[in-house]
């Protein structure tokens, strides 16, 4: 690695680049210039030191011929990318000094950055936080997903009931992105196919009238931790193929002169289009086509620029599709290489499945993606028979391991018959990879044993487990920069890039005054919360309390139902009894609701209503508060899991396949109530069950509960709290002036209960009182906060992807 020149030099570079971009960049001056203004001139500065090793990076990939990995995923979640950078590049110091010369506040200019909006929750993330950890490790790799203009939605709370508005990211410009016209590709929808016979008596297939979109590729550098090894992400938006009408303009008709490009552009407009109504769903088939058409073009441009035979294709591309949503890739690889490449249909299908490697997040029936066949008839007409080639394939494949079982024939159909038949993405994903993953192991063992048991029997060699991570250069060096710099004064820098060098902090838990210091980060860091939600709510909290924190998007499964009866059974607690001995709490809940989801969104205001309640009643004043944070995201989480004592991860045993937001808290330090879920099992397995709050039914005893009959009401009958809680819900205690509003969640739950959230009420309040009792001693929470930290090693994504290039792409 080159020699890093003297400081002095930096800062000045770095101050003459700061007024070069302020001046011909934006053509703005000292009045004239916005506090964005100057954040972008910072921007840019840092940006073009990316640039070169960017550039670098692509030439040696090229040069070299390696083999590549493509990472599709429909959503990424980067968050702000300027102090993120500044620390890949070792360039904090000077950065801090060139800006404090100048008379500017670094703090305010990374303030003024707005988070991407690329995704929405932690499939998004941890799409990013993967992106970091290749470049970190080296590994030839670029990401492809959607340039969304004004992503999933901005969230307002508004009489504490959610409502969404547009996202407008791209406003004010955004300087990490470069955008490639030269890269524009045509995408093409609905249209019909002709079968025949080509002049040496081969039987072809042409796509012909069909309705064409332009995808246009916007580039933004991913830089790895002070390694010059810059990767990249390549996001498409959609273009229309006629950009105006102008005979249409001319008779008048000013509207239809705008229609077709309206229609196309509409494909990268948001994240997730709202599927209660047919147009989104369509929509969102044709995002997820889009994007991985486009992407599959442009790695067969690059695979062709240095290779001419297509049995070379696996040996060179490894295409890693997160989740289900890219699945169609898998079609469209088959098209081109059988249609276009004049491939024949065995060895085009060998190199397709040696290529493709499927990452499955969910068990859920409702998140696993089937397609109308009467919809990809109308959109992808050809892309329809392909699937219907492969299936069939496929179903002889099956008959012949296991003849006469028509049950498993029924099973394993990629068509899902009944009146309105559909295609089962998954079951597509398990068939053309030559690797299925689940993210935790409890995750993948319930793959295998329930939803995918067929294909498990027929292919036991596929699956394999790669449980998630994150990147500690982000959650913790970035996020909590003092509680790292107590860490690296201790034991060295080398966690930033070895994370299992964070063992090394079990010496010291014995150390008083290191204890001390490790509080005093704690308290400094939920004392700026506390003035963050101060300033955004008007609730005043004690920084002195517990900060108890669920965090994450809002579904029924994640439960944060049984966290807000807790937090009313606390309340009813010190209302029955003011002089009862409590734990002063802080509870702490946020979330994102998707538009179309009622119950979710009912969630979210009954929660709101609670708080409202609890926080206006002065009996309970200094004992217990309750926030709701709006529009939840990458750097408010930056904000939340540095102050945060104890993680709520609380969902359904076998509900949730891994989560990483358990694995945020637990490396700044928080302490885990949870379930036997995910990878709160191992997190459990890593710090020691003396050191997380395990309580709830295991997935097994779900199952066997289920099975039995489960009776919801009889939960009730048993629990006087519960009961007490329930009278109040039903009776509009906490919605007075909006009678029977909660009547679907009362129904909901005493009826049904999908979720059993009565089931684990009880043993939930048992673990809380734990928690009291663990907390009330400040020296012993300590000691559990640093062997959280210090055992969080396994939780990076350097570990899990280091899994994947290993195990999966074979690139390292």
């Amino acid at each position: 690695m080159e020699k890093k020149p003297k400081q002095e030099t930096i800062v000045e570079n770095i101050k003459e680049a700061f007024f070069h971009n302020r001046k011909y960049a934006l053509a703005k001056d000292i009045y004239t210039a916005t506090d964005y203004d100057n954040y972008q001139s910072l921007a840019m500065a840092i940006r073009d030191r990316l640039i070169e090793r960017w550039i670098l990076t692509q030439q040696r990939y090229h040069d070299e011929n390696c083999k590549r990995v493509y990472y599709l995923s429909l959503e990424f979640l980067p968050g702000r990318l300027l102090e993120n950078n500044i620390i890949n590049l070792d360039l904090e110091a000077e950065c801090k000094q060139a800006m404090d010369e100048l008379g500017f506040d670094m703090y305010d200019l990374y303030e003024q950055e707005i988070d991407p909006g690329l995704g929405n929750g932690g499939l998004g993330r941890l799409a990013a936080c993967f992106l970091d950890s290749m470049s970190t490790l080296g590994i030839p790799a670029a990401g492809y997903g959607i340039r969304y203009d004004y992503g999933i939605f901005k969230q307002k709370i508004v009489k504490g009931a959610q409502v969404e508005v547009p996202d407008e990211w791209l406003s004010l410009g955004n300087p990490w992105e470069f955008e490639r016209p030269e890269y524009m590709l045509k995408i093409r929808f609905n249209g019909k196919t002709v079968h025949r016979v080509d002049k040496d008596g081969r039987f072809r297939v042409d796509w012909i009238d069909t309705n064409d979109v332009l995808a246009v590729a916007y580039d933004t550098p991913i830089p790895g931790y002070r390694n010059n090894i810059v990767n990249n992400l390549r996001l498409w938006s959609a273009r229309s193929t006629a950009e105006f009408g102008l005979d249409y303009f001319n008779d008048g008709d000013y509207i239809k002169a705008c229609e077709n490009k309206i229609l196309s552009e509409n494909i990268s407009r948001v994240l997730y289009p709202s599927d209660s109504v047919s147009k989104g769903v369509e929509l969102r088939l044709k995002q997820e086509y889009f994007f991985t058409a486009a992407s599959i073009q442009d790695i067969i441009r690059r695979f062709k620029m240095h290779n001419k035979d297509f049995k070379l294709f696996p040996e060179k591309v490894a295409i890693q599709l997160n989740d289900t949503h890219p699945s169609i890739a898998i079609v469209e690889l088959m098209r081109v290489l059988v249609d276009e490449e004049d491939i024949t249909w065995d060895d085009a299908w060998e190199i397709t499945v040696k290529t493709f490697a499927y990452t499955n997040h969910t068990i859920m029936e409702e998140a696993l993606e089937k397609w109308s066949v009467q919809l990809l008839a109308n959109l992808l007409p050809r892309h329809l028979e392909i699937i219907y080639e492969i299936n069939k394939r496929f179903l002889q494949e099956v008959s012949v391991r296991y003849p006469h079982d028509l049950g498993k024939l029924a099973r394993m159909s990629l068509v899902e018959e009944g009146f309105d038949k559909k295609i089962k993405m998954s079951y597509l994903s398990i068939v053309g990879s030559h690797s299925i993953n689940g993210v935790s192991a409890l995750h993948t063992e319930l793959l295998k044993t329930t939803i995918f048991r067929d294909f498990y029997e027929m292919y036991p060699d596929r699956f394999n487990s790669k449980t998630n991570g994150i990147t500690q250069r982000r959650w913790l060096r970035k996020a909590n920069p003092d509680l790292s710099k107590l860490i690296t004064d201790a034991i060295g820098d080398g966690w930033i890039t070895e994370l299992t060098e964070l063992k090394k902090l079990e010496g010291r838990v014995g150390d008083k005054a290191f204890c001390e210091k490790w509080q005093t980060i704690k308290k400094r860091n939920k004392v700026k919360l506390a003035e963050y939600i101060k300033n955004e709510t008007d609730v005043i909290v004690d920084p002195n309390s517990l900060f108890d924190v669920q965090v994450k998007r809002i579904h029924e499964y994640k439960r944060q139902l049984l966290f807000a009866f807790y937090l009313i059974s606390e309340y009813l607690k010190i209302k029955n009894n003011p002089s009862v001995d409590v734990l002063p709490r802080t509870a702490i809940i946020g979330g994102k609701a998707a538009p179309s989801y009622a119950m979710a969104k009912l969630i979210i205001k009954f929660i709101n209503n609670v708080a409202n309640v609890i926080n206006n009643d002065p009996s309970v004043k200094d004992k217990l508060r309750v926030v709701f944070l709006e529009n939840y995201c990458v750097s408010l989480a930056e904000k939340i899991f540095p102050a945060s004592d104890l993680s709520e991860q609380i969902s359904t045993a076998g509900k949730e396949a891994s989560g990483t937001g358990n694995m945020k808290f637990m490396l700044n330090g928080a302490v885990t109530i949870g379930t036997w879920d995910g990878a709160n099992i191992e997190i459990a397995e890593e710090v020691g069950e003396e050191n997380i709050f395990i309580f709830g039914l295991k997935a097994h005893k779900i199952a066997e509960l289920w099975a039995k009959g489960y009776v919801p009401s009889e939960y009730v009958r048993k629990n006087p709290v519960l009961e007490e809680i329930l009278r109040l819900v039903n009776e509009d205690f906490f919605s007075q002036f909006e009678p029977g509003i909660f009547k679907p969640i009362y129904d909901a739950l005493m009826w049904h209960d999908q979720y059993m959230v009565f089931a684990d009420f009880g043993d939930y309040l048992r673990a809380q009182t734990r928690v009291k009792e663990a907390y009330k001693n400040c020296g012993e929470w300590a000691k559990k906060s640093i062997l959280n930290t210090a055992n969080s090693g396994k939780f990076s994504s350097d570990r899990t992807v280091r899994e994947y290039a290993t195990e999966i792409w074979h690139v390292l």
